[in-house]
């Protein structure tokens, strides 16, 4: 479910940035503005990672679909190291899985220069700038999701928050570094693409900044606080709550 859900959050992400990037596109043309391009693209991945959260499969697996989340998640105590582990093989996976999947789908366009694969890279003032970027936008989004997915008015509203960040992020930070957020998201259009510009700021970057965010949060709330390691809490058995001795 964590590969699938990356996989096509990843084939969104290649069609829109066809559809709103390549010169061919009808889209394109009477869409000048890159900022405005920028925030429909924006608007559609937001939607996207806000369906995949609350969808069957994005509730029974948590919908972390980024190694960076796991990875927090498992030192907040909230997942086994096996589970952890296996989270983000399949993440990885499914990166890459979907960009192979949109390239043959999409060939020629998608190797366009406009489109690139729909890579991650850094923007014009190089990767330091965009690893700078990817550090504070990751800690700012698992800030938010630490804040809402623990507060039981709030809970539910969990995945719309997540998505509505990432629209902002895509719509004003993307400039800097493309907006990744997710190692995982970035290594499948470098590994299909061949584009390694920058590839260790988006390795890095993402998960400093979550953990940095659980820290903070642990310092300021303490361990009980943190309920559990999915983005929106379902009614049922949860294997998370489970596994963390909570159910």
């Amino acid at each position: 479910m964590e590969a699938a859900g990356l996989g096509l959050f990843m084939l969104a992400a290649a069609a829109m940035a066809t559809l709103l990037e390549h010169p061919a596109s009808p889209l394109r043309a009477s869409i000048a503005d890159p900022f405005q391009r920028r925030m429909l693209m924006g608007l559609a991945m937001g939607t996207t990672a806000i369906v995949l959260i609350y969808s069957p499969w994005g509730r029974r697996s948590g919908a972390h679909l980024n190694p960076s989340v796991t990875l927090t998640f498992f030192r907040l105590g909230k997942m086994r190291a096996r589970d952890a582990a296996g989270y983000v093989g399949a993440q990885f996976a499914g990166g890459v899985a979907g960009t192979a999947l949109a390239a043959a789908l999409l060939a020629p366009w998608i190797a366009d220069p406009s489109v690139n694969y729909v890579a991650t890279v850094p923007g014009p003032a190089g990767a330091g700038v965009a690893f700078g970027g990817e550090l504070l936008i990751s800690f700012v989004l698992m800030t938010v999701v630490l804040i809402a997915s623990n507060a039981p008015t709030l809970s539910r509203f969990t995945g719309i928050a997540a998505g509505l960040l990432i629209a902002a992020f895509i719509t004003f930070e993307a400039p800097l570094s493309g907006t990744s957020m997710n190692p995982a998201r970035t290594f499948g259009p470098s590994l299909i693409g061949g584009v390694s510009a920058g590839l260790w700021a988006y390795l890095v970057a993402p998960p400093i900044g979550m953990l940095a965010a659980a820290e903070l949060f642990l310092r300021v709330n303490g361990w009980r606080a943190v309920h559990c390691a999915t983005l929106h809490h379902h009614r049922g058995p949860c294997r998370f709550c489970a596994a963390s001795g909570r159910a």
